[in-house]
């Protein structure tokens, strides 16, 4: 099962259910049909920016000044950046990107929780990393 279907469990699953350990968690995706070893399970967490509250994992509460859903934004290659964003949230983080008209992004392309933003060179890509993250700071 691909990495994007498993996290939508796993999301689906902390949704519905008051779980409040890893294993548990890996139990559950199992049982669901999705394997899954406490590691990737503890990646999947960590990358979706899920929280643990009152003993049990739950989706990270946004306010509506943060609600812009950006949760991690990593280098693919030498001018592709890789924006995870909360679900549904992808395109208008992307939009608010576009916005930002820098010069240095060539484009944006918005999944429902993942972007690819497009640099024009190599030497650039960190620069839009740190700018970025600024704009969402």
């Amino acid at each position: 099962m691909l990495k994007r279907e498993r996290q939508k469990k796993l999301l689906n699953l902390i949704r519905a259910k008051r779980i409040g350990t890893q294993e548990a968690l890996r139990a559950h995706l199992e049982r669901a049909g999705v394997a899954a070893t406490q590691s990737s399970v503890s990646r999947d967490l960590e990358e979706l920016g899920v929280v643990k509250h009152h003993g049990s994992y739950a989706l990270p509460q946004v306010n509506e000044d943060s609600a812009r859903g950006l949760l991690s934004l990593e280098a693919a290659g030498d001018i592709l950046l890789i924006a995870k964003c909360l679900p549904g949230r992808a395109s208008a983080v992307a939009v608010d990107i576009d916005d930002a008209a820098m010069p240095e992004i060539v484009g944006t392309l918005a999944g429902e929780d993942t972007i690819f933003i497009a640099v024009r060179e190599q030497k650039a890509q960190r620069a839009v990393m740190k700018k970025i993250w600024e704009l969402f700071g």
